[in-house]
């Protein structure tokens, strides 16, 4: 249940940033189609943060220090344009569209989950 409940949160998550960053896009035929194609989007976010995420913290350490933590915005960033790019190769419908909307979208992504993992308190 706690996956579903983050999936959820991620879901909504991307979708505001389709909302707020002009480079993210998500086209659908209907609102059925684009809640799934969200919901595609956050397992497939969650799959990349999960198992890339760690070798690059791990292999970046240095960096992470060398910029006082500054370096895991750029991953971020990266994480996100690889997140659509597999979406793409997918077929699903959603763009992130350069390194810039990645990075805000990254950003927004990261705030709006940590807020509604604030307000759904999952003991």
């Amino acid at each position: 249940m706690r996956i579903l409940l983050k999936v959820g949160i991620t879901a909504v998550a991307l979708w505001v940033a389709t909302l707020v960053i002009d480079g993210i896009t998500l086209t659908g035929d209907d609102t059925a189609r684009r809640v799934l194609t969200l919901v595609g989007v956050a397992v497939i976010f969650g799959l990349v943060n999960g198992v890339i995420k760690p070798i690059v913290k791990t292999l970046g350490c240095a960096f992470y220090v060398l910029t006082l933590g500054l370096f895991g915005l750029v991953v971020n960033a990266l994480l996100m344009l690889l997140t659509g790019e597999v979406a793409q190769r997918l077929d699903l419908p959603f763009d992130v569209a350069g390194f810039w909307a990645a990075f805000w979208g990254a950003i927004v992504v990261g705030v709006v989950g940590w807020l509604l993992d604030l307000l759904i308190k999952d003991d």
